[in-house]
């Protein structure tokens, strides 16, 4: 199995002995899978977040986790000159390819699905805006496929001609210093993914432990 966390330490070695600062447009589902990720690629990058997740259900939780967001870079930034870019919100993407995978189990086809479309949009903002990298946030979290995010990334990188940071943010200690930083810096930790499926998933367990 490929070490996407040993590889991502190879780029940064690369970068810092080049002595240049790339651009990276990085996708960010939420502040706390973004809080360990920023920590960690801030050194090295120029780093625009890209907040487009048209999976999130409802509205109001889009916006909710859109204005943790921008709250906590405000508070971390400290002149590292993090951009947030928020898309209005728009669910159409994501209920066009959930048709017909409404029923699947997370982490299964419809996941996959959306992993693309979220990469793919992000791919296609870094081309047209001169980015060096693209990457997501989403590899740290221990529900995430990293394998699949990467394959999708260089998949992506191919097309859209922008290279893919190749990355697994969970290694390493990455998802237990983004749980001690939601902690130091009171983040909203959501229960669920962000969709509907999962949120309902997430309260069927809910109520079977209750």
């Amino acid at each position: 199995m490929q070490n996407f966390a040993l590889q991502l330490e190879k780029t940064l070695a690369g970068i810092f002995a080049a002595g240049k600062r790339p651009r990276l447009l990085l996708h960010a589902c939420c502040a706390p899978c973004s809080s360990y990720t920023l920590e960690y690629l801030s050194a090295y990058f120029g780093i625009t977040l890209y907040y487009y997740n048209p999976n999130i259900s409802p509205r109001e939780e889009y916006i909710l986790r859109a204005n943790e967001l921008s709250k906590y870079i405000g508070r971390v930034d400290s002149g590292r000159g993090v951009c947030l870019l928020i898309p209005e919100y728009d669910p159409a993407p994501f209920l066009e390819i959930a048709r017909g995978l409404e029923d699947l189990p997370e982490g299964g086809e419809r996941c996959k699905k959306c992993y693309r479309l979220r990469l793919a949009e992000t791919a296609k903002a870094a081309a047209k805006g001169g980015f060096d990298y693209f990457c997501t946030t989403l590899s740290i979290s221990p529900y995430k496929n990293a394998a699949s995010l990467n394959a999708i990334g260089g998949e992506l990188a191919e097309e859209y001609g922008v290279p893919y940071l190749f990355s697994d943010f969970k290694k390493k200690g990455g998802y237990a210093r983004s749980i001690e930083l939601s902690r130091q810096y009171g983040l909203y930790r959501q229960n669920y993914c962000g969709c509907i499926y999962s949120k309902l998933a997430a309260q069927r367990r809910q109520n079977e432990h209750s």
